[in-house]
Order: structure tokens, then C-alpha cells, then sequence
């Protein structure tokens, strides 16, 4: 792993064509450029791109803008290189001549960017002749939610229009960025996420004993979530809505999968709750999410606002019941009626109506779940988003006369 690029270039001056060979044949070269290296969704996003693409055709290096969380280095073992052009240190970082000097050495065909923080890298990527750059966004902040501020806005405008490519993983996302720069939606494609069919799948022969191993009592209801336990995703929302359904005398479990700085504090109040006593688990982060899932009889995601949600993918795939705020990207995935319910943020009395429908009525969350399971698969399996950024990559890259294939 290279974290040493913290000098300055001396020369950063290219001559003309010196990072734009002509009809390359051997493998394309991309830079995927984010703000840092943690063991967020957007990372593990990246890695999927990596690994589904292969190094038949392609060849990866990932650069961190502002460092590198040594947990995912650690815990994250794949073939492409690592590269810190900032530190972790909080304050104003603008490494635009490291960027280009990384760009010099490694001489990428196309530059990838993800969300604000990497955004940068689109200049350093026309500094150095970069044949394609793109820049793509993949959620929402919970302070930005009613608008960029307008430093921000004017940034994003600027550095956009510098972009080959631009693109959104939800239709939302592409309505609020295209907004936000004031630019036209036309502007902006939209890639959606893609979810490991054959990992995450129904698994019926494992639910009984796993409810075992987790102390659940045969006969309950288990309503399960997945993520991060920060405030955008509202879990004390289904904390409420769990309390109205005790006290209805409906017999359910919860399985919160996840850790987060709001995690102990969901712990106070549950352990405050006499309906919630016994019925919470807080099982932390796990790297047995698949297993976890298929525990479950109802997915459940109560966020405030959300870019395009990974988990609630996982959970469709393994034929569970999606339970979802009607927010961000949420309703694109989840077709109301359909293939599981949306209510509205916030809204604990609906959240509870829903999921007291569904603990009593086992076919229609067996209905709900089957048809999850196959508009996972037919819309936003892991094949189709293999397909979409392959076809992006190799169709930019010949289109500025950098690839002409093997």
C-alpha cells in the first residue's frame, strides 16, 4: 500500500499526448478516486466494481483523497493498489498536484470520482490529459438534505461540467444533483447499485437454527434491520413502532445488525422500555450479513433520507418483505403494494400498522418476499451493474480514441 505522496511535485508539465496513448490494446487502466478509505457502502462498492470486472480487461488502483482507515486495508484483501494523497486530519485539504502526480505515474485511461470529497480530481484528470474522467454521486448528507451551500453548489457546477460522464445511482439523486449545479437532468445518466444474487439468497434449511443459536423463541415475528446506527437512519423509529406492537400482544423480535455512535444510546432506551425488554438484539457489526438476513421475517429501513440503500437490495434478494421510508432512493427499489410497503419518514403509527399487517399474515409476506426476490434479480443483480460500468469505461475510453481493445 502506497501512503507517501505528500510532497508537492516539482513539474507537473505534460506535453501534449504524453498521458493519451493512442488505441491502446492492453488492459484499461482506472483510477477510482474517493475522499477516504473506510468501511463505508460506497467502499464496498468500489470493491465490487473491482472484483466483478476482473483483470482480464482491466487493471485498478484506488486513491484516497483524505487517508486511509487501516481497518480496510486490513480486512479488505484485494489485488488493487492503495494510494493516500491526504491525511485523516480534519480542516481544508486541497491536494490537486498530488492527485496529478499520481495520475502522472500511474497514467489511468479513465479517472473515476465518487461524491464531494474526491471531486478534485476531475481537474487534476484534465491537468494531466486524462482521456476520461467521471465523477458519480451515491447519497445524501443528513446537513445538506434542503440544499448544498451556494460555495458548495458553485464547485460542483464547475467541476461537473469539466466531467465526460456524470451519473446518480437513484433517479433522486440525479434530480437533486442536476439541481443543486444548475444543470439539466439530461446531463446525468443513472447507474444503479447492483446486489450478489447467489450470495444473498433464501436459505430456509439455516433460519431455525440461527433463531436458535440467538436465544429467539420459536413462533415470533422477527423484524430485522442492517447498517450503519448513526441518526439519518432513525432506528428509534422502529424502536416505537416495536413497543406499539407488544402492546398490541403480537409476538416479535428485533434484530438490529450494525454499529454506530448512536448505538448506545438505543440501548438506554430499549433497556428503558418495559414492552422492549427481551425483544431488542443488538448484534453489532457482522460479516455474516447473509445469514443474519434470512433470521428474518421483515426487513425493516426507517431512514430519513437515503442515496440508494445496499441492504435493503441484500434484504430483497433474500426474499424478505421490505418495510421503507418513502425517501431518497427508496421507493425506485421498492414497488408499494408490490413487493413490500413505504411510509413516511418519522411516521411511527404507519410503520406499526404496516408491520402489524404482516406479522399476522404469513402469505403475504411470502408473496412479498418471492416478489422482492425477483426484482432483485431481474433489475439490480450484480450481473447488470458488472454490465453498465463495463459498457461506461470501455465505451468513454474509445470514444476519446484512448481504447481499441484486445
Amino acid at each position: 500500500m502506497q501512503t507517501q505522496l505528500h510532497q508537492e511535485p516539482e513539474n507537473l508539465t505534460v506535453s501534449p499526448g504524453e498521458l493519451r496513448p493512442a488505441h491502446s490494446t492492453g488492459r484499461l487502466r482506472v483510477l477510482h478516486v474517493l475522499s477516504c478509505l473506510g468501511l463505508g457502502g460506497t467502499e464496498h462498492g468500489v470493491l465490487k466494481i473491482i472484483r466483478g470486472l476482473g483483470d482480464d480487461e482491466f487493471e485498478h488502483q484506488i486513491c484516497a483523497v483524505r487517508g486511509i482507515d487501516e481497518s480496510f486495508a486490513h480486512q479488505m484483501k484485494i489485488e488493487a493498489k492503495m494510494s493516500a494523497v491526504g491525511t485523516r486530519e480534519p480542516g481544508f485539504q486541497f491536494p490537486l498536484f498530488r492527485l496529478a502526480r499520481l495520475m502522472k505515474q500511474f497514467r489511468p485511461h479513465v479517472v473515476h470520482t465518487r461524491n464531494f470529497g474526491a471531486l478534485e480530481a476531475i481537474p487534476a484528470a484534465r491537468m494531466t490529459r486524462v482521456p476520461v474522467a467521471i465523477h458519480s454521486e451515491h447519497g445524501y448528507e443528513l446537513e445538506t438534505l434542503k440544499g448544498l451551500p451556494l460555495r458548495r453548489r458553485i464547485v460542483c457546477s464547475a467541476f461537473y461540467a469539466l466531467a465526460d460522464q456524470v451519473f446518480t445511482v437513484t433517479e433522486d439523486l440525479r434530480d437533486y444533483y442536476s439541481r443543486q449545479a444548475w444543470l439539466s437532468p439530461k446531463r446525468f445518466r443513472v447507474i444503479y447499485n447492483g446486489v450478489n444474487t447467489d450470495l444473498f439468497r433464501p436459505r430456509p434449511e439455516i433460519a431455525a437454527s440461527l433463531r436458535s443459536a440467538l436465544g429467539i423463541s420459536a413462533g415470533r415475528v422477527v423484524i430485522g434491520s442492517v447498517g450503519r446506527i448513526v441518526p439519518i437512519k432513525d432506528y428509534k423509529t422502529l424502536l416505537q413502532a416495536t413497543e406499539i406492537l407488544v402492546r398490541q400482544g403480537r409476538d416479535v423480535q428485533v434484530l438490529l445488525v450494525g454499529s454506530g455512535p448512536e448505538l448506545p444510546k438505543l440501548r438506554e432506551e430499549a433497556a428503558a422500555s418495559p414492552e422492549l425488554a427481551g425483544r431488542i438484539l443488538f448484534l453489532g457489526a457482522s460479516d455474516g450479513i447473509p445469514d443474519l438476513l434470512n433470521a428474518m421475517d421483515v426487513f425493516v429501513l426507517p431512514s430519513i433520507s437515503e442515496g440508494m440503500s445496499n441492504t435493503i437490495l441484500e434484504a430483497m434478494a433474500t426474499g424478505l418483505p421490505p418495510v421503507v421510508t418513502r425517501a431518497g432512493g427508496n421507493p425506485e427499489l421498492v414497488e408499494d403494494g408490490r413487493v413490500g410497503c413505504l411510509f413516511n419518514p418519522g411516521d411511527v403509527q404507519a410503520l406499526a400498522g404496516l408491520l402489524s399487517r404482516l406479522a399476522d399474515e404469513t402469505v403475504l409476506r411470502r408473496r412479498y418476499g418471492q416478489a422482492a426476490r425477483q426484482r432483485a434479480v431481474e433489475h439490480f443483480s450484480l450481473a447488470v451493474m458488472m454490465r453498465h460500468y463495463r459498457d461506461l469505461y470501455l465505451d468513454l475510453a474509445s470514444r476519446r480514441g484512448a481504447w481499441k481493445g484486445n
